[in-house]
């Protein structure tokens, strides 16, 4: 399902923000003309890679919020089990002292409609729904444009964690293709040449690289 240049998908949900709050009517609309969001999906609280990532995004937090942008992490357990997890210290396999908002996706509808859950309900030779695949979400990663649109989609499979280095620097590219026009090229990065959508800047970039 291709998600990228549409509307990011509306929900309210219950959520742990701040390391021990409950949103109970959590939503991303509250950034909708004020920041740029980075969305993301994880597979189960109490895990093994998924702390590695949640750790990074917060090594990374002041950076994105250097830039305007909101981290939410997104999970299929409950909002209790998101507020023990954030409550365990981390040598005992918790993720305390992360700040940013865990969502609670127990119903699997906002995992669902970004395209982002491992598997999905169907029906079997006795016509009796089932649900085929994984339960949970893949580590799909969403950036989402101040206007609400969705301008880039990463999805992982389980083994492979994402690297938030570049989650930053996608951001940092749509906000200076959004304020100088020109397009990033391959391994972009702040500080480096951009791209006029001519061949002649084309060539010029390739002949110089």
């Amino acid at each position: 399902m291709n998600i990228v240049r549409k509307k990011a998908p509306i929900f309210s949900s219950r959520a742990i923000i701040n390391g021990d709050e409950l949103d109970e009517n959590f939503s991303l609309e509250q950034y909708l003309g004020k920041k740029y969001v980075v969305f993301f999906f994880y597979p189960n609280d109490f895990t093994f890679v998924c702390p590695t990532e949640i750790f990074a995004f917060q090594e990374k937090l002041a950076e994105f919020e250097s830039v305007n942008t909101a981290v939410v992490g997104c999970s299929t357990d409950s909002h209790d089990v998101h507020m023990a997890w954030l409550s365990t210290p981390k040598n005992k396999g918790g993720i305390q002292g992360v700040t940013f908002p865990l969502v609670a996706d127990q119903s699997k509808t906002i995992a669902t409609n970004f395209g982002a859950l491992g598997g999905d309900y169907g029906y079997n030779e006795n016509d009796e729904m089932v649900f085929e695949g994984l339960p949970f979400s893949l580590r799909a990663t969403y950036l989402i444009d101040k206007e609400g649109i969705i301008r880039s989609a990463v999805v992982n499979d389980l083994p492979l964690g994402r690297n938030i280095e570049d989650s930053l620097r996608l951001v940092k590219a749509l906000q200076y293709t959004e304020k100088h026009g020109e397009v990033c090229p391959a391994n972009w990065e702040e500080g480096k040449d951009a791209l006029k959508e001519t061949r002649e800047s084309v060539a010029n970039y390739l002949a110089s690289h």
